[in-house]
C-alpha cells in the first residue's frame, strides 16, 4: 500500500500548496507565483516519494502510464482513487482555512481555486488542456524512460508544469490534472462542476495519445529508467 499513500500524500501536497497560493496570495504573487506554487510542489514530491510511488500525483499521468505499457490495471485504479483522494481532503482542509477569515468568505463569489473557463471559449478550454497535457506527459514519459533525464527528472517535469500554467492560466485556468479540478470543484459549487468534465475528459484524451504514441515507438522506447533501491 506503500505506492497509494505516497499517492494520496502527494497530489493532497500539490493541490493543497498549489490552491492555497491562488486562495491565499494570489494578489501577492500574481500568476507566476502559482505557476511556481504548482510546479515546486510537483519537483518536491518527485524527490522525496518518486522513488516509491513515481510521484504522479496526476490521474492523467497515471493513464498515459497505462496506455503506454509502463503500468498495471490494478495499479492505474489505485493511483486513480489515491489520487482523487488526496485532492478532496486538501480541498476540504483548505475549505476549512478560508471560512475562517476575518469577516468570512464567500465562496460563490470569490471561488475556491477551482478551474473554468471565461474569457475563452470551451472549445480554446478544451484544445489546450489536451494538448498541454499531451506535452507534459512527452515530457514525463521521456524523462522517466530509461536514458531519460535521470535524477533531473523531477525538475524537468516539475518546470514543465510552470511553463503550463504560464502558458494557459488565462485560458483553461490550467489544471492537465483531473484530481486537481475536481477537488476544489466539490467545494466551490454548480458552476464549476458544470465545467468539470472538460477538466475530465481533456487531460485523459491528451495523455492517452501521449502513451500510445510511446507505446508505438514514435516518441522513443518507453522502458522505465531503473528505481532506486
Amino acid at each position: 500500500m506503500n505506492k497509494y499513500v505516497c499517492e494520496f500524500i502527494g497530489t493532497f501536497a500539490l493541490v493543497f500548496f498549489g490552491c492555497a497560493t491562488v486562495l491565499f496570495m494570489r494578489s501577492e504573487v500574481g500568476l507566476l507565483g502559482v505557476a511556481m506554487a504548482f510546479g515546486l510542489s510537483v519537483v518536491a514530491m518527485a524527490y522525496s516519494i518518486g522513488p516509491i510511488s513515481g510521484a504522479h500525483l496526476n490521474p492523467a499521468v497515471s493513464l498515459g502510464f497505462f496506455v503506454s505499457g509502463r503500468m498495471k490495471t490494478n495499479d492505474l485504479v489505485g493511483y486513480v482513487v489515491a489520487q482523487c483522494a488526496g485532492a478532496i481532503v486538501a480541498s476540504a482542509v483548505l475549505y476549512v482555512i478560508v471560512q475562517g477569515k476575518g469577516g468570512g468568505y464567500d465562496v460563490a463569489a470569490n471561488g475556491f481555486a477551482q478551474n473554468g473557463w471565461s474569457a475563452y471559449s470551451a472549445t480554446s478550454a478544451f484544445l489546450f488542456e489536451a494538448v498541454a497535457t499531451f506535452l507534459f506527459l512527452f515530457v514525463i514519459l521521456r524523462a522517466t524512460a530509461e536514458g531519460g533525464a535521470g535524477t533531473l527528472a523531477g525538475l524537468a517535469i516539475g518546470l514543465t508544469l510552470v511553463i503550463i500554467h504560464l502558458a494557459g492560466i488565462a485560458v483553461s485556468g490550467s489544471s492537465v490534472n483531473p484530481a486537481r479540478s475536481l477537488g476544489p470543484a466539490l467545494f466551490a459549487g454548480e458552476a464549476a462542476l458544470s465545467q468539470l468534465w472538460l477538466y475530465i475528459v481533456a487531460p485523459c484524451l491528451g495523455a492517452t495519445v501521449a502513451g500510445l504514441a510511446l507505446r508505438a515507438g514514435v516518441i522513443g522506447a518507453g522502458e522505465p529508467a531503473a528505481q532506486p533501491a
